[in-house]
C-alpha cells in the first residue's frame, strides 16, 4: 500500500490555463525534491465553470487586466518564457483526449506530450485547440499522428475524458492548476510554495 508520505501529487490542469502552464513547468521538480511523483490529470475547466457559474479569467473586466499583468510577473519570477496565444481562451478537448490515449499505455509519454502542447501554446503562441493542430503537434513530437487521429474519435476515449472530468468535480477541483497532496487541496500556481511546505513538514 502506498503511504501518504510517498503518494503521488495529483496535478489537475486545463490546457487553456496559462497558470496551469506555469505550474506544469515546475511541479515535477518540486515533487522530486521531496521524493514524490506527480500524476498529471488534464480536465475540461469549461465543464466546471458551468457548475460554478464562472468565466474565463482573462475575459473578465478589470480582473482580466490584472491577471495579464500577474501572469507576466509570475513568468518572470519563475524565469519561464510566456506569451498569451492569439486565440485565447481556446478549446482543449482534443488535447485532453490525446493525453488520455497516450496515458493508457505510457504515462511518461503522455506527460511529455502535455508539456509539449503547453509550450506550443504558451511559449510558441501556436494553436492547439483543434484536432488537426494537436495531430500536427504529435507529428512534430515524433508520435504516431495517424493512430492518434483514430483515438481522438474513439468513443472509449471520449467517455474516459468525461469520466475524468466527473471525478475531478467530485474531488472538488474547480480551477487550474489544482493540486491534491495527501488529499489536501491547493488551488493556483502560487500555492506551490504551500505545497512545498506541506511536503517538507509532512502536513500541518
Amino acid at each position: 500500500m502506498t503511504s501518504a508520505a510517498s503518494s503521488p501529487i495529483e496535478f489537475y490542469f486545463d490546457f487553456s490555463s496559462p497558470y496551469g502552464y506555469l505550474a506544469a513547468r515546475i511541479i515535477d521538480a518540486e515533487a522530486a525534491e521531496h521524493g514524490r511523483k506527480v500524476t498529471w490529470r488534464p480536465f475540461l475547466l469549461g465543464a466546471v465553470m458551468k457548475q460554478t457559474k464562472a468565466e474565463p479569467l482573462l475575459t473578465i473586466p478589470i480582473k482580466g487586466d490584472y491577471a495579464r499583468h500577474d501572469l507576466a510577473r509570475a513568468a518572470r519570477y519563475y524565469d519561464i518564457p510566456f506569451v498569451v496565444p492569439p486565440q485565447f481562451p481556446f478549446a482543449s478537448i482534443a488535447a485532453c483526449r490525446a493525453f488520455y490515449w497516450l496515458n493508457g499505455t505510457d504515462p511518461a509519454k503522455a506527460r511529455d506530450f502535455a508539456l509539449f502542447l503547453y509550450e506550443r501554446a504558451f511559449l510558441a503562441g501556436k494553436d492547439i485547440s483543434k484536432p488537426d493542430s494537436v495531430l500536427e503537434a504529435a507529428s512534430d513530437a515524433g508520435l504516431d499522428a495517424a493512430a492518434m487521429a483514430s483515438a481522438l474519435q474513439d468513443p472509449a476515449i471520449k467517455e474516459l475524458l468525461k469520466a475524468e472530468v466527473d471525478k475531478a468535480i467530485k474531488k472538488g477541483v474547480f480551477g487550474s492548476p489544482f493540486f491534491l497532496v495527501d488529499g489536501e487541496p491547493f488551488w493556483g500556481h502560487d500555492r506551490i510554495a504551500e505545497v512545498r511546505e506541506w511536503l517538507r513538514k509532512g502536513g500541518w
